[in-house]
């Protein structure tokens, strides 16, 4: 009888030997006839039973969850929460690892990716290796940093709120996620319920009292009365123009980095480890050393976070351009930067603005792009600007990588690299790549 190429093989069990951790939160094993399985809730070394969740006999590999664990690595702990595990909340990768070993692991996906895409070693990329906790995350095996400002709750038929599934939409129910800043527990979204609400975003700021939540109502749904346990602002995505509308209370919140007060507005975008933004703040400054009288780029600049930086080091002969394609995260730039006038901020695409400036020169540059990266054209352009240095912030080793190469192109290459785990349970990594020319000294 001859076998159907599209029959799915979900549900299919193998026992196999882990190997390495791979980027996106899992390790890659083989079966015996040398299909490709990536596996998570494993760790490398490990023997188990995993059972495939996506994919079909013609599928170029398989995803797996690891479902028995017959050889336990010595890195391996109890999961601290109760979510974690195969089928359940796909919010955290790694609650069954050593804080440690998972810096480990993502230190090895960085040096993998750096390698494969950009042709570095960790030496070549000026790095040593590491991935740094962040100030207070260093905790034992077993316990959890509670680092996350900004939780989106899915709801689902019932009204409850949970976590999606991996690569599902299925919503996994809790009573609470163990990743969350205490000051986005204590509202106590997970105790309400949710009729006719697609989504909650829960805000808590690390910089001032400011609590809010953003609902998401479902087609044709009305809005709640909202009761928290703590005072919070509220407010709305429109069904028709999927904009967010103030219902009541302030619509932003106060955050504190690099010693000034930013506005960000109606669920706009700030790091969401309360020690992230001084963290690369400090990084990109130490990597720039921005002098008096330079011209600065700050690309993707969001609400103006490194421009305030670059803006303060320049002095009043130097000038600060930054570059953002949100229209609001703009007129926070320009709000939160009001007192510098050497700051200025556009609104649009990097890759239409930049050009249009009439720019062709610059000493310093910071970017900071979404997770696909900057990508060529963009690249190219920064290189011919001729700064003496640029820093690049990067929330996905791949997209770095990618864009180191071409930065190699033209003639720039990493001349220091910092991970920070800023990201604590998850496989996610911050890394800042300061560049300079290859020809140029230091």
């Amino acid at each position: 009888m001859q076998q159907d190429p599209n029959a799915s093989l979900v549900g299919t069990e193998y026992e196999v030997e882990v190997g390495p951790v791979a980027h996106g939160g899992h390790c890659v094993a083989r079966t015996e006839s040398g299909r490709v399985l990536f596996v998570r809730h494993t760790l490398p070394g490990e023997r188990v039973v995993a059972r495939v969740t996506e994919g079909e006999e013609t599928s170029r590999f398989l995803r797996a969850d690891a479902v028995q664990i017959l050889e336990p690595s010595k890195d391996r702990v109890e999961a601290p929460c109760p979510f974690s595990g195969p089928g359940k909340c796909g919010g955290c990768d790694w609650q069954h690892v050593k804080p440690g070993a998972q810096r480990r692991f993502k230190g090895e996906v960085v040096a993998e990716q750096l390698k494969r895409l950009a042709g570095l070693t960790p030496e070549e990329a000026g790095w040593d290796g590491t991935v740094v906790p962040a100030e207070g995350d260093k905790l034992p095996a077993g316990q959890v940093p509670a680092w996350r400002t900004r939780v989106q709750y899915a709801i689902d038929a019932e009204g409850h709120a949970g976590l999606r599934k991996h690569r599902s939409h299925e919503v996994q129910v809790i009573d609470r996620c163990l990743i969350a800043a205490p000051e986005v527990t204590e509202l106590g979204v997970e105790k309400r319920e949710w009729p006719q609400i697609a989504s909650v975003e829960a805000i808590a700021s690390t910089g001032s009292t400011d609590r809010q939540v953003v609902l998401t109502p479902k087609p044709g749904g009305r809005l709640p009365i909202v009761e928290l346990d703590k005072p919070v602002s509220v407010l709305r995505v429109g069904e028709k123009d999927q904009q967010i509308h103030r219902v009541h209370g302030r619509p932003f919140v106060r955050e504190r980095a690099a010693d000034r007060t930013w506005r960000v507005s109606e669920g706009g975008f700030w790091q969401v480890h309360p020690k992230a933004a001084d963290t690369l703040v400090q990084a990109v400054m130490q990597g720039l050393m921005p002098r008096k009288g330079d011209m600065a780029l700050d690309l993707y600049c969001g609400v103006g976070l490194f421009a305030g930086a670059l803006g303060e080091r320049v002095g009043e002969k130097g000038a600060v351009l930054g570059i953002e394609s949100s229209k609001r995260a703009v007129e926070d730039a320009r709000h939160n930067l009001r007192d510098l006038d050497r700051v200025r901020v556009e609104h649009g695409k990097v890759e239409s603005v930049l050009p249009r400036t009439g720019i062709d020169k610059a000493d310093v540059i910071v970017l900071d792009p979404p997770r696909a990266g900057a990508g060529k054209q963009t690249v190219r352009h920064l290189a011919g600007l001729g700064a003496r240095r640029i820093a690049y912030v990067a929330c996905d080793p791949a997209a770095l990588a990618r864009d180191l190469g071409y930065f190699a192109e033209a003639g720039y290459r990493p001349v220091t690299l910092r991970a920070f785990d800023l990201f604590p349970m998850t496989h996610h990594v911050e890394c800042v790549a300061i560049l300079k020319r290859v020809a140029a000294s230091s």
